[in-house]
This record gives structure tokens, C-alpha cells and sequence, in this order.
């Protein structure tokens, strides 16, 4: 059994990590899990119930960056991802800057196959799992999957050729 405590500390990382692959805003993922987490706090006897209260943070965070990105505010700041400022900071191993430039391609798909990609890909999780935790079917993760991963391609082609 959990407490709150040795949950957040082993989970807290991975929800930050999540939450910043299916946002633009680094600092805007991380206040989205501070939320997530003072909601725990207040919910805790509903979240130590439930089978693996892992999942119910996933799904948690997962719920409010939907919602997040649903409010009228949101929906009235209007940027291209190109144009927003490079982050990065190189590092000798230049594996931080592939990061950043698969995070910002993954950034440029639809929500629905992005939180998919995020959920397979960076979080290791089976088709089964993502289905539960995006209430769909196998076959609709398996179709955002797929949409996803040709826009991807498509994407760094146009990028490939751009460099040329």
C-alpha cells in the first residue's frame, strides 16, 4: 500500500516528464502536476482505494492537460511551434537537442495521437494500458498510433529537405 509521500516521490518525475511532452510550456507542465498533486492530496482515501494508483496519476495528468488546453483563454493565444524560442542547451553528447527536436515534432501532432506517441513511446506503456487510460478501444490507440507516427515521418522529411 502506498502513501503519499513514497508515491510522489517515485512518481513525481515520471508525471513532470509526461506532462512536458504533451505540452509546449515546460514551466506549464510543471504547474499542471502541481495541481495534480494538491488534488491528491485533498482526494488521497479515493486514490489509495484504487487498484494501481500509478495509472490514476497518469490519468490524471492526462485529464488535465485536456483540460488545460480546452479553456477559452488557450484556445485564444495563437503561435506556431516554429516560432517559439529554442530552449535547449547543447550538450557534448548532443543527445539533449535530439530530445528537444523529437519533443517539438511530437508537439506538432494532433492531441489525441501525441498523448498516444507520449504514452507508448517516452512512457513504455502497452495499447491495452493507453486505451484504459484514454477510454477508446485498442484499435482507435493502434489507428493514433499509426496517424501519428506518418505524420511524424512526413515531418521530418519536409524538415530533411528544408535542410538541404
Amino acid at each position: 500500500m502506498w502513501d503519499l509521500e513514497s508515491l510522489v516521490a517515485w512518481k513525481g518525475p515520471q508525471l513532470v516528464r509526461l506532462a512536458r511532452a504533451l505540452l509546449r510550456d515546460p514551466h506549464q507542465a510543471e504547474d499542471v502536476v502541481q495541481d495534480v498533486l494538491a488534488t491528491c492530496v485533498l482526494k488521497w482515501s479515493r486514490i489509495e482505494a484504487v487498484d494501481d494508483p500509478s495509472a490514476y496519476l497518469n490519468r490524471m495528468v492526462v485529464n488535465a492537460v485536456t483540460s488545460l488546453r480546452r479553456r477559452p483563454w488557450r484556445r485564444e493565444q495563437v503561435s506556431d511551434p516554429a516560432d517559439l524560442p529554442d530552449l535547449a542547451v547543447a550538450d557534448a553528447s548532443g543527445e539533449h537537442a535530439e530530445r528537444q527536436r523529437c519533443l517539438a515534432l511530437l508537439r506538432r501532432l494532433p492531441d489525441r495521437q501525441r498523448v498516444t506517441l507520449v504514452l507508448r513511446l517516452y512512457e513504455g506503456m502497452p495499447d491495452e494500458e493507453i486505451a484504459d487510460l484514454l477510454d477508446c478501444s485498442t484499435g482507435t490507440v493502434r489507428s493514433n498510433a499509426h496517424r501519428g507516427l506518418a505524420t511524424l515521418r512526413r515531418l521530418i522529411a519536409e524538415e530533411g529537405t528544408d535542410r538541404a
